[in-house]
C-alpha cells in the first residue's frame, strides 16, 4: 500500500509529506506484515526519492522493507538505505537483470523475488515457469546463496481474462518445490487474480488458500483484510505448517 500508485502516497511522495507513507507503514505492522513493500513507481526516476521513501517508514516501524523496484540504479542505492536485510523485487530469469540481483542480494544479506519469466515475457504453461524458475534458482545456488532467501513468483494472471492461467499457476508452484533441497519459497501478487474482477476479496480468499495447497508459502497481500489472513492462517493449519491453537486467528 506504501506504492505511488496510489493518489495520497503519490502526493505524499511529491510533496515530502511523511504522513500517509508513516501511518500505512504502522498499521500494516499492526497487522502483522513481514515486509513492508515500498513502491516509487513511475513519479520519479530519481534513488534518493526511493530511499526518501525507505527512510520515512522505518522512522516508525522496525519491520524490514521489500524494494519494489527493477531498476538497478535505484536499488542500489535504496538497500544502503535499509536498516535491516530487505526483500528485493523483483527480477526474472533473463541474465543481465538477474545477474545485477544476485550480486546486490549477496553484497547486502538480502532476499529476492524471482519472476517466473524471461525476456519473451510472461510464460502460460507451467512447463515454461518451471524452466524460468529453474534458471533463477540455478544462479543463485551458484552464487552460494541459501535457498531460504529466494522467492519464486509463478506469476498470477487476472481470472477475468485469462481463466485458465490460474490452474497453470497452481502447477507450476507445485513443481518450485522440486527445484531444489531445502526448496525455495514459492510467492505471488494476489492481487493480480481479481483484476477488475466484481468479487475482488472472495476470489483473493480463496485463489490463496488454493495456492497454499500448491505450495506457496509467502504472498503480496492487503494485511489489513481480516477474513483473507483469516483464511490465510487455517489454511497453514492445515497444511501442518503450524501449530494448532483454538486462538490461532490471534495469532500476529
Amino acid at each position: 500500500r506504501i506504492n505511488t500508485g496510489f493518489k495520497d502516497i503519490k502526493q505524499a511522495v511529491l510533496d515530502k509529506n511523511p504522513a500517509p507513507l508513516q501511518e500505512w507503514a504502522k498499521k500494516q505492522t499492526e497487522a502483522g506484515a513481514t515486509y513492508l513493500d515500498v513502491n516509487l513507481g513511475a513519479v520519479s526516476g530519481k534513488p534518493e526519492d526511493m530511499c526518501w521513501m525507505i527512510e520515512q517508514v522505518q522512522s516508525v516501524v522496525e519491520t524490514p522493507i521489500s524494494i519494489d523496484t527493477n531498476k538497478v540504479a535505484i536499488l542500489k542505492e535504496a538497500v544502503k538505505a535499509c536498516k535491516k536485510p530487505p526483500l528485493l523485487n523483483s527480477t526474472t530469469s533473463a541474465k543481465e537483470k538477474l545477474d545485477p540481483f544476485i550480486e546486490i542480494a549477496s553484497t547486502h544479506n538480502a532476499s529476492v523475488i524471482g519472476l517466473a519469466m524471461d525476456e519473451s515475457g510472461s510464460a502460460k504453461e507451467a512447463s515454461k515457469r518451471v524452466e524460468c524458475a529453474g534458471v533463477i534458482a540455478a544462479a543463485w545456488m551458484d552464487a552460494g546463496l541459501p535457498m531460504d532467501r529466494l522467492f519464486l513468483d509463478p506469476i498470477v494472471m487476472p481470472l477475468k481474462f485469462m481463466q485458465d492461467q490460474t490452474k497453470e499457476f497452481m502447477d507450476a508452484a507445485r513443481q518450485f518445490q522440486m527445484l531444489a533441497d531445502p526448496a525455495p519459497n514459492v510467492s505471488c501478487g494476489l492481487s493480480n487474480v481479481s483484476s477488475k474482477a466484481t468479487e475482488k476479496k472472495l476470489i483473493n480468499r480463496t485463489f490463496l488458500v488454493m495456492a497454499i495447497a500448491c505450495g506457496v508459502n509467502a504472498t503480496i497481500c492487503d494485511v489489513l483484510d481480516a477474513d483473507l489472513i483469516a483464511a490465510m492462517r487455517t489454511a497453514e493449519l492445515l497444511m501442518n505448517r503450524e501449530i494448532y491453537a483454538d486462538s490461532y486467528l490471534e495469532k500476529k
